[in-house]
């Protein structure tokens, strides 16, 4: 016997008053062929790099309905983490998103109380699943399906009015929605800051993002050292990037984030380059106790630090 539709209205607004950005609901169903081809083609072009989960389980990635049996629908929430406060821009950098806590634990704490809510309004029986990137799930298609924005030439989402400085999650859910909400066209146009602005050429305009190049992937992901013709174009970067997202003319609309666990810590905005050159395995899991940084890994951050260093000695 199937279950009565969710009232999408109450759920928005429950995500809303639990702090989330936005939130939209899309019907569960394959992905469109044109974008698993483009998804295919681009693990086919090696894009992904040395990230080999992101071939495994395609055909769950592709189809929703596969990875939890019975999705009917397709909750996502936007979650806002543009930084109050950033480092000062003659310090070394780290990517906005890793200035708090891991995303992963914020989210997923977020996502667990809008699933209780759910689960108050609909029979025992539904099923319901959470995700933040933590599963083969094309987060920004469906936040796209769901109407929370489009997927701008940087392959980040673009909220309109708002940016793409935003963490994603879903709620797969085995119930059928009073109504769903359609995707928002793409408002790009012909501009190409974003591509223009990227330091090694890695976002192209047919494949999308080549991570082989890319300095988010290569100063977080990869784990052997940084190529060269890569390492030489970094500036004062030692975690991630974000040159195409402080090139996009709608981050122009970004608003400080108002989750306290993104903030980030007194000690992270008085760190000078003096104290990165001398960072101790100890001082680095103090400094970074439940953050994302923690991805690189100490040995990680280390070699990025003496990589930008290195090419600040060379150039002196």
């Amino acid at each position: 016997m199937s279950l009565k539709c969710f009232d999408t209205q109450k759920i928005k607004a429950e995500a809303l008053r639990l702090g989330f950005s936005a939130c939209g609901i899309a019907r569960a169903e394959a992905v469109m062929p044109n974008v698993a081809g483009g998804f295919t083609n681009w693990i086919n072009n090696g894009y992904q790099a040395d990230m080999n989960y992101m071939t495994n389980h395609l055909e769950k990635r592709l189809d929703p309905r596969l990875l939890m049996e019975g999705t009917r629908s397709i909750i996502s929430v936007a979650l806002n983490y543009y930084p109050t406060t950033q480092l000062d821009s003659n310090q070394y950098q780290l990517a906005w998103y890793a200035y708090g806590k891991d995303y992963h634990d914020v989210m997923k704490a977020k996502l667990s109380a809008l699933q209780s809510y759910i689960a108050t309004t609909l029979p025992q029986s539904a099923q319901m699943r959470c995700f933040c990137d933590t599963a083969p799930v094309l987060e920004r298609y469906w936040a796209w399906c769901a109407g929370l924005g489009w997927i701008g030439k940087n392959t980040q989402l673009i909220i309109p009015q708002a940016g793409s400085c935003f963490f994603l999650g879903e709620i797969f859910i085995d119930v059928e929605a009073d109504t769903y909400d359609s995707p928002i066209e793409n408002r790009c146009g012909h501009c190409t800051k974003c591509i223009e602005s990227c330091p090694t050429q890695a976002l192209t305009t047919h494949l999308g993002l080549n991570s082989r190049k890319c300095l988010s992937y290569l100063t977080i992901e990869h784990r052997q050292a940084i190529p060269h013709s890569e390492g030489l174009k970094m500036g004062n970067k030692i975690y991630g990037c974000d040159d195409c997202q402080r090139a996009c003319p709608w981050n122009r609309f970004a608003t400080a984030c108002s989750t306290s666990e993104f903030a980030p810590r007194e000690e992270l905005l008085q760190m000078q380059r003096e104290d990165w050159h001398t960072l101790s395995e100890e001082q680095y899991r103090t400094l970074f106790k439940g953050s994302a940084v923690k991805r690189a890994k100490y040995s990680g951050l280390i070699r990025n630090i003496e990589t930008v260093r290195n090419k600040e000695i060379d150039k002196s």
